[in-house]
């Protein structure tokens, strides 16, 4: 039996266009990358801050988020056991107790096979006396840090410099206000497309902050109020095969509520999980001499 032409053509037309269909559908929920929060214990207020950064990462297109919250202070972590593989990135909204020595292995194994992190401002603060978690961050603070945790890390003379500076103790920030951050790199997919200054939102503005700092690519600066240095604000570690974006903003709430925070943490995470960037440049981003306000989206 012989099939019209016509006919053959219209059922392969409408085979075609049912198969993309089902092909784009798919395509579309694989190109989300997971993403896992974890708080649970912080000298900032992670309960008001966790929303913020899902609802950031989330308004992307780029990332599914689930959170993964510790014991309180004090009590057990043997069963706070995170199934890092299960993602692309980590993000750390952390500073508290030591993980189980089960738990800190399985993360240095998750980053080192080529895992993505983050750590978010006081993350840095967290795990003074773990080796690897310092190497991964590449510098932090507080914790009992001082100059044997290594040199602190400075920009001068349009370069990265390593400063061992005086004895005492590590990290510091003075005044909460709003300061100017300066893109050092910008040809990292990260910063590529950023203007060269932008005016954060109100924030602490970490200080004197050292460690191991082995392959730390300097984003971005701001010059400290305390020191007059211009600090590292923005920092890309590779840590093995594995990937760690490190930004000091994230105080509060207002801190982060704010466009060049959300994009490059954005971008940040996108890259520590992938290697590259395609979240775009919004084009209210900060200015030199104006902070620009983001709004989370209404649930």
């Amino acid at each position: 039996m012989k099939m019209n032409p016509v006919n053959i053509n219209w059922l392969s037309g409408f085979a075609l266009g049912a198969l993309l269909l089902f092909s784009l559908q798919p395509a579309a929920a694989a190109d989300k990358l997971k993403a896992l929060i974890i708080d649970g214990q912080n000298n900032h207020n992670w309960r008001a801050t966790t929303p913020i950064l899902q609802a950031a990462l989330e308004s992307s297109g780029r990332f599914t988020v689930e959170v993964a919250t510790s014991p309180a202070h004090g009590q057990s972590m043997e069963e706070f056991k995170p199934d890092f593989a299960k993602y692309n990135v980590i993000v750390l909204n952390y500073n508290g107790d030591s993980w189980s020595a089960a738990t800190m292995t399985a993360f240095e194994d998750y980053v080192t096979n080529g895992g993505g992190a983050v750590s978010v401002h006081a993350a840095d603060n967290s795990f003074p006396h773990w080796v690897e978690y310092n190497k991964m961050i590449g510098v932090g603070g507080w914790g009992g840090r001082n100059q044997d945790s290594g040199p602190m890390i400075r920009w001068r003379g349009g370069k990265k410099v390593l400063d061992a500076g005086n004895p005492g103790p590590r990290g510091m920030h003075g005044a909460y206000f709003s300061w100017v951050v300066e893109t050092r790199s910008p040809d990292h997919p990260i910063m590529k497309g950023l203007p060269r200054k932008w005016l954060h939102a109100p924030d602490e503005l970490y200080s004197m902050l050292a460690g191991p700092a082995k392959s730390v690519t300097v984003l971005a600066t701001a010059n400290s109020d305390t020191t007059h240095e211009d600090e590292p604000i923005l920092m890309a570690i590779n840590y093995n095969k594995g990937r760690m974006f490190h930004t000091t903003m994230g105080h509060d709430t207002r801190s982060m509520e704010d466009v060049g925070f959300v994009t490059t943490l954005n971008r940040g995470a996108e890259w520590a999980a992938t290697s590259q960037v395609t979240i775009p440049v919004p084009a209210d981003f900060p200015t030199a001499d104006k902070v620009s306000v983001w709004t989370p989206p209404a649930k």
